[in-house]
Protein backbone atom coordinates (compact mmCIF):
# COMPACT_ATOMS: atom_id res chain seq x y z
CA UNK A 1 0.00 0.00 0.00
CA UNK A 2 1.38 3.43 -0.92
CA UNK A 3 2.21 6.05 1.69
CA UNK A 4 -0.68 8.19 0.43
CA UNK A 5 -3.24 5.43 1.04
CA UNK A 6 -2.01 4.30 4.46
CA UNK A 7 -4.55 4.68 7.27
CA UNK A 8 -3.53 7.22 9.96
CA UNK A 9 -4.12 5.89 13.49
CA UNK A 10 -3.79 7.93 16.70
CA UNK A 11 -2.78 6.12 19.90
CA UNK A 12 -4.02 8.39 22.68
CA UNK A 13 -2.02 8.68 25.91
CA UNK A 14 0.66 6.55 24.27
CA UNK A 15 2.88 6.65 27.36
CA UNK A 16 4.88 3.40 27.63
CA UNK A 17 2.65 1.48 25.22
CA UNK A 18 5.36 0.70 22.71
CA UNK A 19 4.06 -2.81 22.02
CA UNK A 20 0.62 -1.42 21.14
CA UNK A 21 2.18 1.17 18.84
CA UNK A 22 4.11 -1.59 17.06
CA UNK A 23 0.98 -3.75 16.77
CA UNK A 24 -0.79 -0.95 14.90
CA UNK A 25 2.28 -0.20 12.77
CA UNK A 26 2.19 -3.85 11.64
CA UNK A 27 -1.61 -3.98 11.25
CA UNK A 28 -3.01 -4.99 7.88
CA UNK A 29 0.45 -5.64 6.50
CA UNK A 30 1.79 -2.20 7.41
CA UNK A 31 -1.18 -0.33 5.92
CA UNK A 32 -1.11 2.26 8.70
CA UNK A 33 0.82 5.31 9.81
CA UNK A 34 0.76 5.57 13.59
CA UNK A 35 0.55 8.83 15.51
CA UNK A 36 0.99 9.03 19.28
CA UNK A 37 -0.06 11.76 21.67
CA UNK A 38 0.81 12.49 25.26
CA UNK A 39 1.28 15.40 27.62
CA UNK A 40 5.04 15.16 27.17
CA UNK A 41 5.56 13.23 23.92
CA UNK A 42 9.32 13.70 24.05
CA UNK A 43 9.31 11.67 27.30
CA UNK A 44 6.90 8.99 26.07
CA UNK A 45 8.50 5.84 24.63
CA UNK A 46 5.23 5.11 22.82
CA UNK A 47 5.34 8.51 21.12
CA UNK A 48 9.01 8.12 20.21
CA UNK A 49 8.29 4.75 18.60
CA UNK A 50 5.28 6.12 16.72
CA UNK A 51 5.68 7.55 13.22
CA UNK A 52 4.52 10.98 14.44
CA UNK A 53 3.97 12.45 17.90
CA UNK A 54 1.79 15.26 19.26
CA UNK A 55 1.47 17.11 22.54
CA UNK A 56 -1.95 17.26 24.20
CA UNK A 57 -3.28 18.61 27.51
CA UNK A 58 -4.41 16.29 30.30
CA UNK A 59 -7.44 14.27 29.24
CA UNK A 60 -9.55 15.90 31.94
CA UNK A 61 -8.73 19.41 30.67
CA UNK A 62 -11.59 21.32 28.99
CA UNK A 63 -9.58 21.76 25.77
CA UNK A 64 -8.47 18.11 25.45
CA UNK A 65 -11.01 17.18 22.77
CA UNK A 66 -10.39 20.48 20.96
CA UNK A 67 -6.73 19.52 20.63
CA UNK A 68 -7.57 15.97 19.55
CA UNK A 69 -9.91 17.29 16.86
CA UNK A 70 -7.14 19.59 15.66
CA UNK A 71 -4.76 16.62 15.34
CA UNK A 72 -7.44 14.62 13.53
CA UNK A 73 -8.13 17.34 10.95
CA UNK A 74 -4.48 18.26 10.38
CA UNK A 75 -3.34 14.65 9.90
CA UNK A 76 -6.36 12.92 8.42
CA UNK A 77 -6.64 10.55 11.40
CA UNK A 78 -9.09 7.73 10.66
CA UNK A 79 -8.92 5.76 13.92
CA UNK A 80 -8.37 6.93 17.52
CA UNK A 81 -7.39 4.32 20.11
CA UNK A 82 -7.76 5.47 23.76
CA UNK A 83 -5.56 3.58 26.22
CA UNK A 84 -6.36 4.81 29.74
CA UNK A 85 -9.57 4.65 31.75
CA UNK A 86 -9.69 8.35 32.61
CA UNK A 87 -10.00 9.45 28.97
CA UNK A 88 -12.77 7.03 27.95
CA UNK A 89 -15.69 9.20 29.06
CA UNK A 90 -14.36 12.24 27.19
CA UNK A 91 -13.92 10.23 24.01
CA UNK A 92 -17.31 8.53 24.32
CA UNK A 93 -19.03 11.91 24.69
CA UNK A 94 -17.13 13.34 21.71
CA UNK A 95 -17.34 10.31 19.39
CA UNK A 96 -19.87 11.92 17.01
CA UNK A 97 -17.93 15.18 16.91
CA UNK A 98 -14.69 13.38 16.07
CA UNK A 99 -16.50 11.24 13.49
CA UNK A 100 -17.59 14.46 11.78
CA UNK A 101 -13.91 15.40 11.71
CA UNK A 102 -13.12 12.10 9.99
CA UNK A 103 -12.02 9.79 12.82
CA UNK A 104 -13.68 6.71 14.27
CA UNK A 105 -13.04 6.53 18.01
CA UNK A 106 -12.49 3.04 19.37
CA UNK A 107 -14.75 3.48 22.39
CA UNK A 108 -18.05 2.05 23.60
CA UNK A 109 -21.08 4.35 24.08
CA UNK A 110 -21.25 6.63 27.16
CA UNK A 111 -23.63 4.32 29.03
CA UNK A 112 -21.23 1.38 28.78
CA UNK A 113 -18.29 3.55 29.85
CA UNK A 114 -20.25 4.88 32.84
CA UNK A 115 -20.96 1.32 33.96
CA UNK A 116 -17.44 -0.06 33.67
CA UNK A 117 -15.84 3.03 35.22
CA UNK A 118 -17.98 2.50 38.34
CA UNK A 119 -16.86 -0.82 39.80
CA UNK A 120 -19.86 -1.08 42.10
CA UNK A 121 -22.24 -0.54 39.20
CA UNK A 122 -20.26 -3.09 37.18
CA UNK A 123 -20.89 -5.72 39.87
CA UNK A 124 -24.61 -4.89 39.95
CA UNK A 125 -25.07 -5.01 36.17
CA UNK A 126 -23.14 -8.26 35.77
CA UNK A 127 -24.82 -9.89 38.76
CA UNK A 128 -28.25 -9.07 37.33
CA UNK A 129 -27.27 -10.96 34.16
CA UNK A 130 -26.15 -13.98 36.17
CA UNK A 131 -22.43 -13.40 35.71
CA UNK A 132 -20.63 -14.65 38.84
CA UNK A 133 -19.27 -11.70 40.82
CA UNK A 134 -18.19 -11.46 44.46
CA UNK A 135 -20.53 -9.85 47.03
CA UNK A 136 -19.81 -6.12 47.15
CA UNK A 137 -20.76 -3.20 49.35
CA UNK A 138 -19.95 0.46 49.95
CA UNK A 139 -17.86 1.80 52.81
CA UNK A 140 -20.93 3.12 54.63
CA UNK A 141 -22.73 -0.23 54.26
CA UNK A 142 -19.74 -2.11 55.65
CA UNK A 143 -19.41 0.21 58.63
CA UNK A 144 -23.14 -0.13 59.35
CA UNK A 145 -23.03 -3.94 59.12
CA UNK A 146 -19.45 -5.23 59.52
CA UNK A 147 -20.49 -8.85 58.85
CA UNK A 148 -22.43 -8.23 55.65
CA UNK A 149 -19.66 -9.77 53.51
CA UNK A 150 -19.53 -12.94 55.60
CA UNK A 151 -16.63 -12.03 57.83
CA UNK A 152 -13.11 -10.65 57.70
CA UNK A 153 -10.63 -10.02 56.13
CA UNK A 154 -12.15 -7.92 53.35
CA UNK A 155 -10.66 -6.41 50.22
CA UNK A 156 -11.11 -2.70 49.51
CA UNK A 157 -10.63 -0.73 46.30
CA UNK A 158 -11.68 2.64 44.85
CA UNK A 159 -14.98 2.56 42.96
CA UNK A 160 -13.36 4.46 40.09
CA UNK A 161 -9.79 3.26 40.49
CA UNK A 162 -7.33 1.82 38.00
CA UNK A 163 -3.71 0.61 37.84
CA UNK A 164 -3.99 -1.06 41.27
CA UNK A 165 -4.34 2.32 43.00
CA UNK A 166 -5.71 2.32 46.55
CA UNK A 167 -6.09 -1.44 46.98
CA UNK A 168 -5.99 -2.88 50.48
CA UNK A 169 -6.79 -5.93 52.61
CA UNK A 170 -8.30 -5.23 56.03
CA UNK A 171 -8.31 -7.80 58.82
CA UNK A 172 -10.89 -6.10 61.01
CA UNK A 173 -13.21 -3.10 61.08
CA UNK A 174 -10.72 -1.29 63.29
CA UNK A 175 -8.14 -1.50 60.48
CA UNK A 176 -10.19 0.80 58.25
CA UNK A 177 -8.94 4.39 58.24
CA UNK A 178 -11.26 7.12 59.46
CA UNK A 179 -11.95 8.10 55.86
CA UNK A 180 -10.83 7.74 52.26
CA UNK A 181 -10.05 10.40 49.64
CA UNK A 182 -12.46 8.73 47.18
CA UNK A 183 -15.46 6.41 47.17
CA UNK A 184 -14.53 2.85 48.13
CA UNK A 185 -16.09 -0.58 47.73
CA UNK A 186 -15.41 -3.79 49.62
CA UNK A 187 -15.52 -7.48 48.76
CA UNK A 188 -14.50 -10.77 50.35
CA UNK A 189 -10.85 -11.69 49.88
CA UNK A 190 -10.62 -14.12 46.96
CA UNK A 191 -7.86 -16.70 46.69
CA UNK A 192 -6.76 -18.43 43.53
CA UNK A 193 -5.15 -17.83 40.14
CA UNK A 194 -6.03 -14.61 38.34
CA UNK A 195 -6.88 -14.34 34.65
CA UNK A 196 -7.31 -11.55 32.16
CA UNK A 197 -9.79 -12.22 29.35
CA UNK A 198 -9.41 -10.12 26.20
CA UNK A 199 -12.52 -9.94 24.02
CA UNK A 200 -13.31 -8.41 20.64
CA UNK A 201 -16.82 -7.29 19.68
CA UNK A 202 -17.22 -6.26 16.05
CA UNK A 203 -18.98 -3.14 14.75
CA UNK A 204 -22.25 -5.10 14.43
CA UNK A 205 -22.16 -6.15 18.08
CA UNK A 206 -21.07 -9.77 17.56
CA UNK A 207 -18.62 -11.32 20.00
CA UNK A 208 -15.90 -12.61 17.67
CA UNK A 209 -12.96 -13.55 19.89
CA UNK A 210 -12.25 -14.38 23.54
CA UNK A 211 -8.65 -14.89 24.71
CA UNK A 212 -8.02 -15.70 28.39
CA UNK A 213 -4.53 -15.61 29.79
CA UNK A 214 -3.23 -16.62 33.18
CA UNK A 215 -1.59 -13.74 35.03
CA UNK A 216 1.53 -15.58 36.22
CA UNK A 217 3.19 -12.43 37.53
CA UNK A 218 2.18 -8.77 37.56
CA UNK A 219 3.88 -5.44 38.13
CA UNK A 220 2.01 -2.23 38.96
CA UNK A 221 -1.27 -3.93 38.07
CA UNK A 222 -0.12 -5.01 34.59
CA UNK A 223 0.74 -8.55 33.55
CA UNK A 224 4.48 -9.14 33.31
CA UNK A 225 4.37 -12.91 32.74
CA UNK A 226 1.31 -14.57 31.25
CA UNK A 227 0.12 -17.58 29.27
CA UNK A 228 -2.88 -17.97 26.97
CA UNK A 229 -5.31 -20.54 28.31
CA UNK A 230 -8.33 -21.83 26.39
CA UNK A 231 -11.11 -22.51 28.92
CA UNK A 232 -14.80 -22.86 28.07
CA UNK A 233 -15.90 -21.52 31.47
CA UNK A 234 -13.93 -18.31 30.97
CA UNK A 235 -15.42 -17.86 27.51
CA UNK A 236 -18.87 -18.25 29.06
CA UNK A 237 -18.07 -15.33 31.37
CA UNK A 238 -17.23 -13.20 28.32
CA UNK A 239 -20.52 -14.19 26.76
CA UNK A 240 -22.30 -13.11 29.94
CA UNK A 241 -20.56 -9.72 29.87
CA UNK A 242 -21.52 -9.39 26.20
CA UNK A 243 -25.18 -9.91 27.14
CA UNK A 244 -24.95 -7.56 30.13
CA UNK A 245 -23.39 -4.77 28.05
CA UNK A 246 -25.14 -5.03 24.67
CA UNK A 247 -23.81 -1.64 23.55
CA UNK A 248 -20.15 -2.58 24.02
CA UNK A 249 -17.98 -2.47 20.91
CA UNK A 250 -14.39 -3.20 20.03
CA UNK A 251 -11.81 -4.38 22.55
CA UNK A 252 -12.57 -5.01 26.21
CA UNK A 253 -10.72 -6.94 28.86
CA UNK A 254 -11.85 -8.16 32.24
CA UNK A 255 -10.21 -9.69 35.31
CA UNK A 256 -11.22 -12.97 36.91
CA UNK A 257 -10.19 -14.55 40.19
CA UNK A 258 -10.63 -18.32 40.10
CA UNK A 259 -11.43 -18.58 43.79
CA UNK A 260 -10.92 -21.97 45.42
CA UNK A 261 -14.37 -21.90 47.04
CA UNK A 262 -16.53 -19.67 44.83
CA UNK A 263 -15.09 -20.58 41.43
CA UNK A 264 -14.29 -17.96 38.74
CA UNK A 265 -15.46 -14.48 39.77
CA UNK A 266 -15.38 -11.39 37.56
CA UNK A 267 -13.82 -8.54 39.54
CA UNK A 268 -13.58 -5.69 37.00
CA UNK A 269 -13.86 -4.68 33.33
CA UNK A 270 -11.78 -2.28 31.22
CA UNK A 271 -13.44 -1.05 28.03
CA UNK A 272 -10.13 -0.58 26.19
CA UNK A 273 -6.96 -2.37 25.18
CA UNK A 274 -5.42 -3.90 28.28
CA UNK A 275 -1.76 -3.96 29.14
CA UNK A 276 -1.60 -7.68 28.34
CA UNK A 277 -2.96 -7.31 24.80
CA UNK A 278 0.44 -8.00 23.16
CA UNK A 279 0.15 -11.61 24.38
CA UNK A 280 -3.21 -12.10 22.66
CA UNK A 281 -1.85 -10.36 19.55
CA UNK A 282 1.17 -12.66 19.38
CA UNK A 283 -1.08 -15.68 19.87
CA UNK A 284 -3.02 -14.76 16.72
CA UNK A 285 -5.89 -12.62 18.06
CA UNK A 286 -4.91 -9.52 16.12
CA UNK A 287 -7.44 -7.02 17.40
CA UNK A 288 -5.43 -4.11 15.96
CA UNK A 289 -5.71 -5.55 12.45
CA UNK A 290 -9.44 -6.11 12.83
CA UNK A 291 -10.07 -2.51 13.91
CA UNK A 292 -8.11 -1.22 10.93
CA UNK A 293 -10.14 -3.50 8.66
CA UNK A 294 -13.38 -2.10 10.05
CA UNK A 295 -12.25 1.51 9.63
CA UNK A 296 -11.09 0.90 6.05
CA UNK A 297 -14.39 -0.75 5.10
CA UNK A 298 -12.91 -4.19 4.55
CA UNK A 299 -14.64 -7.40 5.53
CA UNK A 300 -13.61 -8.31 9.06
CA UNK A 301 -11.35 -11.33 9.41
CA UNK A 302 -11.92 -11.55 13.17
CA UNK A 303 -11.78 -15.13 14.43
CA UNK A 304 -11.35 -17.19 17.59
CA UNK A 305 -8.56 -19.44 16.29
CA UNK A 306 -5.73 -18.22 18.51
CA UNK A 307 -2.90 -20.34 19.90
CA UNK A 308 -3.29 -21.88 23.34
CA UNK A 309 -0.29 -22.09 25.70
CA UNK A 310 1.62 -19.05 24.37
CA UNK A 311 3.74 -17.49 27.12
CA UNK A 312 4.76 -13.84 27.39
CA UNK A 313 7.82 -12.86 29.45
CA UNK A 314 8.19 -9.09 29.53
CA UNK A 315 11.47 -7.35 30.14
CA UNK A 316 12.65 -3.76 30.45
CA UNK A 317 13.95 -2.07 27.31
CA UNK A 318 14.87 1.50 26.44
CA UNK A 319 14.26 4.03 23.67
CA UNK A 320 16.92 6.67 23.05
CA UNK A 321 16.60 10.13 21.51
CA UNK A 322 19.13 12.85 20.75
Amino acid sequence: MSALSRIPVLISSAGRRGALVRAFQQAAGGATVVHGCDMQPELSSGCVLADHAHQVPRCTAPDFIDRIEEIVRQNGIRLIVPTIDTELAAYAAAADRLADAGAFVHVSPPGVIATVRDKMQTMQVLGAEGVPVPPSCSESALRADPDRLGGWPVFGKPVGGSASRGLGVYRALSDLPDGYPEAMMFQPVLNGPEYTINMFIDRNGALRCVVPHLRIQTRAGEVEKGRTTRRDDLRELAEGIHRALPGARGVLCFQVMDDAQRGPQVIEINARFGGGYPLAHHAGARFADWLVEEVSGQESRAHDDWRDGVTMLRYDDAVFTG
